[in-house]
């Protein structure tokens, strides 16, 4: 999936980065703190796993956080996998985080 066909919304409300493929919901959860954004929680719909669609969400969505000059805390195990395969979004990592 690439990830510039992924078209993200920020759903402030709902503490959510989402997206919809094939009428399914992709969503990245995240709780913001002062210049710190908590990743908490990726879910894809069943329907859509296996197509590559969690990893060009997350992707998108450190782009968001790189973009609005955050720093990240990823407390969601897929985004912390995903960041240890990528390590060049590590340098987003808020202070004193490994992954």
């Amino acid at each position: 999936m690439e990830t510039k066909q992924l078209e993200i919304v920020d759903n402030e409300l709902a503490r959510q980065f989402e997206t919809r493929v094939d009428g399914h919901l992709a969503k990245v959860e995240y709780m913001m703190g002062a210049d710190r954004i908590f990743l908490t929680h990726t879910e894809v719909a069943s329907a859509l796993e296996g197509k590559g669609i969690a990893s060009a969400l997350v992707e998108k969505v450190l782009q968001i956080v790189d973009e609005r000059k955050l720093r990240m805390v990823p407390l969601c195990p897929y985004v912390a996998t995903y960041l240890r395969r990528h390590p060049e979004w590590k340098r987003l990592l808020a202070h004193g985080i490994n992954v």
